[in-house]
């Protein structure tokens, strides 16, 4: 193989692994392919999985299907397109266990829309696992509202094959989220189910040889199997091998494939020892540090006192990557310095490293580190260690969940007051440094002038009142201590049947509850501050 050859080919693997690093990537090796076979060496270091197959699937799924939306208080549609009706009304029947409905009357009520729901499956989606929809009224119709609605059950296709009789990848089910935080007016025609998406069996990734041979598929097998434990790779074909992600990297799949493609199909003392070197000098001296650092993961403790060496490094960015990937191998040194960049309130690279260290470190360990953390003066330091403290179910953190909706989460005595709301994923409010309380003398209304929030002064509770969006003379009003948990509780639960004495809630939606929150912080009646998470990307990626 010529120098042009090899220098191409090197460039192409370090592409993949940064490109999986980011989320799986969007395309394999992007050089000139040559026909390697197992025995072919790239120069002295030898070769890698990544020169012989490529990740496939690259990316996330894209899903597509048809539903229902319900509880639009009459701002829905009737109008449905034939072949779509016949669909809903066959999955309506599927799904009720009598048949003593009429289905027709449902599509066409005007407290119902029928929509087009998409998502992105994650890569390598393990079953169970969940992700956003979103959801948007069917174009043509007089649908004016989806907020406030709930969307009934629907099945998610692959988006390229919609139509045609396959198997549903995935399910979307839950209440519209309807952002109102923008300075923007809402999009009250679409909406996102945040978390909503659950995907029904595991997506399998598969590595594919560029040359199909049977004796390379077994020999990647054999040394993935050897590498990350027994299952871990199955050939099913000369050109195309399974791949199981192992528990260790399952909240890490783009770390695992991206070490795979770097991991080097035989190994002696000597090029085991010539590719640490090499590795470790770009690590620390060029720009390829993020597939320099994979490798030397992939080869595994063997790099780990010249690993060490590095953690002294003049440069943060260097320091952070060979103490990370020293704690990924095991070793208590990377914990030490991912330690002090953490706690270093000059670093950039605190978050990075509270991450790994929560990711591979030992967990009564980890977790002391981000409960110190969690009263950094950094919120995002302290958004950060909240979200190590909830993976490592530390019992500094309770939850509850309200409304069958969202969890609301108290993270106790850590940092300034502040309230959190997440507007993608598992939908979510946290307060830290709990109990909050509401100030006395307020008052906070809605944008449509339904919900109100009181206390005059000297009262000692507050007045929550919701009028009926129907017959606006009709008011619902409930009382609640000054305790923002309970004030949430009070705003969101379900009221009880009218049957019973109490009422428990006001049916407040997750979206109308976040812009009631960032109000409260906004004029004083809760001294704490308001943070709202990114929302999902779901919609953009689509339209575009």
């Amino acid at each position: 193989m010529c120098c042009d050859m090899r220098r191409c080919t090197r460039r192409a693997v370090l592409t993949v692994i940064m490109l999986l690093l980011g989320a799986l990537g969007c395309a394999g090796p992007t050089g000139k392919e040559g026909k390697l076979n197992v025995s072919a060496v790239d120069g002295e270091l030898g070769t890698t999985i990544g020169m012989l197959a490529d990740v496939f699937p690259y990316g996330a799924v894209r899903l597509k299907g048809y539903a229902l939306v319900g509880g639009l208080n009459g701002t829905g549609s009737s109008q449905c397109p034939a072949p779509i009706r016949a669909y809903l009304k066959k999955y309506i029947l599927r799904e009720l266990s009598t048949g003593r409905v009429d289905i027709e009357k449902i599509i066409a009520g005007s407290d119902t829309a029928v929509v087009t729901v998409e998502g992105l499956m994650p890569p390598a989606a393990l079953r169970g696992e969940h992700f956003d929809a979103f959801v948007s009224a069917l174009p043509g119709t007089d649908t004016r509202s989806l907020q406030g609605g709930w969307l009934y059950g629907a099945d998610l296709y692959d988006a390229r094959r919609l139509g045609v009789a396959i198997k549903s990848l995935a399910a979307a089910e839950g209440a519209i989220y309807t952002d109102m935080l923008g300075a923007s007016t809402p999009s009250n025609k679409t909406g996102y189910v945040l978390g909503g998406g659950t995907v029904l069996e595991q997506y399998k990734i598969s590595l594919i040889l560029r040359v199909p041979d049977y004796r390379a598929a077994g020999a990647i097998q054999n040394r993935l199997n050897e590498l990350f434990g027994y299952d871990t790779a199955r050939a099913v074909s000369p050109g195309r091998l399974e791949i199981t992600v192992p528990e260790k990297y399952k909240d890490n799949k783009g770390r695992f494939f991206a070490i795979v493609m770097s991991t080097y199909m035989s190994e002696t003392p000597e090029l085991t020892a010539k590719r640490i070197m090499n590795f470790l000098g770009k690590l620390a001296t060029s720009d390829e540090k993020a597939a320099s650092e994979v490798t030397l993961e992939a080869i595994g403790t063997a790099c780990l006192d010249k690993l060490a060496a590095l953690t002294n490094s003049s440069n943060p960015e260097v320091q952070l990557r060979a103490a990370r990937c020293m704690l990924n191998l095991g070793s208590d040194r990377g914990f030490e310095l991912l330690q002090e960049i953490a706690r270093d309130r000059t670093s950039a690279y605190r978050i990075e490293a509270l991450q790994a260290i929560v990711s591979a470190g030992k967990s009564n360990d980890a977790a002391a580190v981000a409960r110190q953390l969690a009263r950094d003066e950094d919120f995002d330091v302290r958004l950060a260690a909240y979200k190590g403290l909830s993976k490592l179910n530390d019992i500094t953190i309770s939850r509850r969940m309200v409304a069958d909706n969202f969890y609301l989460e108290e993270v106790s005595q850590f940092g300034r007051p502040a309230v959190y709301v997440s507007r993608s994923g598992q939908p979510s409010v946290v307060l830290f440094r709990a109990p909050i309380y509401c100030r006395s003398n307020i008052f906070v209304q809605s944008s449509d002038g339904t919900i109100t929030i009181n206390s005059a002064p000297g009262q000692d509770y507050v007045s929550i009142m919701r009028k009926n969006p129907k017959r606006p003379d009709v008011i619902a009003q409930l009382k609640s201590s000054f305790k923002l948990s309970d004030i949430i509780r009070t705003l969101c639960e379900e009221p009880t049947p009218h049957v019973e004495q109490t009422r428990l809630g006001l049916g407040v939606s997750y979206s109308q509850l976040i812009a009631l929150l960032q109000q409260m912080s906004d004029k004083g009646a809760i001294d704490a501050e308001f943070h709202a998470g990114g929302l999902p990307k779901i919609g953009v990626n689509i339209k575009k």
